[in-house]
């Protein structure tokens, strides 16, 4: 499996540019996972359902599934939280991995970033930032890909992953 990942503050665009990317890369015959990285706290049950119950009542592991689809819900309980690579490992195999967040980790990956949000840029002291995608003209030493071209961004992580 590849891996690529997207950094960026909150609200720089960072889910938006995944969305568009996913199709794009299927369309290519790709088969594309993706790890999200929350630093809140999250939640994908609903307060009552039976699964939220088992969860409430102590349960490690909640597995619901059904014709559609299936999730497989682990409540850490005090653990730590799992690394990237022991997250890796839970996902089927597939050509490429998208990881938005977890900035500091060692993969290539592309800086979300918008001047107009005031906040300072990552690559600087990101040596793990192999570009920028950016909806403004900005003054960097990496490539400065278009926020809004998911092609051109696109070319650019399988150029990359390619040469790696």
């Amino acid at each position: 499996m590849k891996v690529f990942g997207f950094a960026g503050w909150s609200g720089s665009g960072k889910t938006t540019l995944v969305e568009k990317l996913i199709p794009e890369f299927t369309a290519r015959g790709l088969r594309v996972s993706v790890i999200k990285h929350a630093h809140h706290g999250f939640d994908l049950d609903k307060p009552g359902k039976d699964s939220w119950r088992h969860r409430a009542a102590g349960a490690t592991q909640v597995l619901m599934l059904s014709s559609d689809r299936w999730v497989l819900m682990h409540e850490l309980r005090g653990d730590p939280e799992p690394t990237l690579d022991e997250q890796l490992r839970l996902l089927e195999p597939c050509d490429l991995v998208l990881i938005e967040g977890y900035k500091a980790a060692a993969v290539p990956k592309i800086e979300i970033h918008r001047p107009e949000h005031g906040k300072p840029p990552l690559w600087p002291e990101n040596p793990h930032v192999v570009a920028v995608a950016t909806n403004a003209g900005i003054d960097c030493p990496l490539p400065c890909l278009a926020l809004d071209d998911a092609a051109a961004v696109a070319d650019f992580i399988l150029d990359h992953l390619k040469n790696q």
